[in-house]
């Protein structure tokens, strides 16, 4: 059987305003610049300490500044959040001719309580995340944990996400690649990660994959 693993942040759902949000919360309670949520939607998709690190010059504060994102993430971020329009309708169609899962960089804590707020959950055998320290916050080593906890062939498997972290995590693991052009990378950065498709909707994604299915 085939097997889907699906990006969370900028390919499920839009969290701009929560991961942003939290972002300015962070670096205001550090006393730094806050630049504009706007400014910021860079963040949305790579580990959020790698964001955290570049925000704030370096290594200094970092951790730091991951514990007051949290902070208010795990209370109000957390639901500042929303479903891309047929995302349902999406996972609905492929869910009977594919396993699927969530393959996400967030804290599997903060992805499952999302996944569940929304509804998502039937659709999907599991979400993997990261840990709250940082473990397999790294797509690659993520995708690879996945692979070895699901028995799949990575021959057989296909990785969907929006930005350059999904596409060369799955390359990593021999995995294939579909870029969605609705989150938050670009064009450019989806095919120079190597991204085998590029989706510009949802429902695109199904109709896409639907010919290679069983």
């Amino acid at each position: 059987m085939d097997t889907i693993f699906f990006d969370l942040d900028g390919t499920l759902t839009d969290p701009k305003p929560g991961i942003t949000g939290s972002l300015q919360y962070a670096l205001e309670q550090l006393g730094r610049p806050v630049p504009a949520q706007d400014e910021l939607a860079w963040c949305i998709g790579p580990p959020l300490r790698d964001s955290l690190v570049v925000l704030l010059g370096g290594e200094v504060d970092a951790d730091r500044g991951v514990a007051l994102y949290r902070e208010r993430f795990g209370d109000v971020g957390l639901y500042e959040n929303s479903l891309y329009p047929d995302i349902a309708a999406t996972l609905a169609a492929l869910k009977p001719r594919a396993r699927l899962f969530v393959a996400t960089s967030k804290a599997h804590v903060f992805a499952d309580r999302i996944v569940d707020h929304f509804g998502l959950r039937p659709h999907f055998d599991h979400v993997f995340g990261a840990e709250l320290d940082g473990t397999r916050a790294n797509k690659g080593d993520l995708l690879a944990f996945a692979l070895e906890r699901t028995g799949t062939d990575p021959s057989r498997a296909i990785m969907i996400g929006d930005r350059s972290h999904d596409i060369v995590g799955a390359r990593r693991n021999g995995i294939d690649g579909i870029g969605v052009l609705y989150g938050y990378g670009s064009r450019e950065e989806l095919t120079e990660a190597g991204a085998v498709h590029l989706c510009a909707t949802p429902l695109a994604i199904a109709e896409h994959l639907s010919a290679g299915l069983n």
